[in-house]
């Protein structure tokens, strides 16, 4: 007869289980390195990139050009004008000008053998910039305030009045602006050029005004419970936290101003007040006989240009953040 096994002699035969807890990985789990997810190349990602690649190429091929053509002599852009590369490498026309090559070094490169008084062009440039730009940031994010964040009868009605001088060219502003310019003595100066744009436009004001909207109202609830007046909200709260559309809307402005060709050159008659953009203009007017100075005239537009390149490469990432309202931080 077989023996009847005691209680609990079963259980000793049968393999211990041990308890896993849920939340500790697996041994050796931890050692084994993470897998990278490939992406997997498909027709149209491949062309999207082809899409973006050519999108840069046509955008940066005109500062290519004018590169190549600034390092050329003109004898050489004349005998290949259809070369990739500079012809007859030179450094002949940025010398010219920046006023460093004598008269007969620049009739010999192909030029009107006068310099360019570039340093004087370029000071007189900052400075409208500059003035435009600090002007019209004050008094447009003044008036965005005013629109956005303080109650007064009619407020909608004259910022939708306001408004409307978008709608309005520019052009048409140009003579009654000239006519005000000459009743003040301005005209051939800094001030004159600069003073047309310097207050407010509606596009600045728009812009400041939306992000002004976004501010929570508790802020400013709050200074007035400690006494803040309503200019030192607009000085100590407001423009603080509005730094990021501030900082947009300076750079579109300077560029803007740095740009501007008509109205300088209908104000400025001078070298006292004449712009980069305008002596520009001048300097071509001054080609010789021979023909236009190309390789000096991209020479200087491509010094003039290169500052508002490297600025906007600096602030581009803010400039689209801030354009896309991604809020307050």
């Amino acid at each position: 007869m077989n023996a009847i096994p005691a209680p609990g002699a079963a259980d000793s035969t049968l393999t211990p289980t041990s308890t896993v807890d849920p939340l500790t990985p697996p041994p050796g789990s931890g050692d084994a390195p993470p897998r990278v997810r490939r992406r997997r190349f498909s027709p149209g990602r491949v062309l999207a990139w082809i899409f973006m690649g050519a999108v840069i190429l046509i955008t940066l091929f005109p500062f290519y050009w004018m590169l190549r053509t600034a390092l050329s002599t003109n004898a050489g852009l004349q005998a290949n004008p259809a070369s990739w590369l500079p012809s007859d490498f030179s450094w002949g026309a940025f010398k010219r000008v920046l006023g460093l090559a004598s008269s007969e070094e620049a009739i010999a490169g192909g030029g009107a053998g006068t310099s360019l008084n570039f340093m004087r062009y370029l000071i007189n440039s900052v400075v409208v910039a500059t003035l435009v730009t600090v002007g019209q940031i004050l008094f447009s994010a003044m008036a965005a305030y005013a629109f956005s964040r303080l109650r007064w009868p009619g407020r909608d009605k004259v910022f939708a009045l306001f408004l409307g001088g978008l709608m309005v060219p520019a052009i048409f502003t140009l003579l009654p602006n000239f006519v005000l310019i000459k009743q003040l003595g301005l005209v051939d100066t800094l001030l004159g050029i600069a003073l047309p744009t310097m207050f407010m436009t509606p596009f600045a004001v728009f812009f400041l005004r939306q992000f002004f909207m976004n501010v929570p109202a508790e802020l400013e609830e709050a200074a007035l419970l400690d006494g803040v007046s309503k200019t030192g909200i607009f000085f100590k709260v407001i423009l603080p936290l509005s730094a990021a559309p501030l900082a947009t809307l300076s750079v579109l402005t300077y560029i803007t101003a740095w740009n501007d060709y008509f109205w300088p050159l209908m104000v400025s008659y001078t070298d006292s007040s004449r712009i980069l953009t305008v002596a520009l203009g001048v300097f071509r007017s001054q080609s010789p006989q021979s023909g236009t100075d190309w390789a000096g005239l991209m020479a200087a537009t491509l010094i003039a240009a290169l500052p508002m390149v490297v600025l906007f490469a600096a602030f581009a990432k803010r400039i689209i953040n801030s354009i896309g309202f991604s809020g307050i931080k």
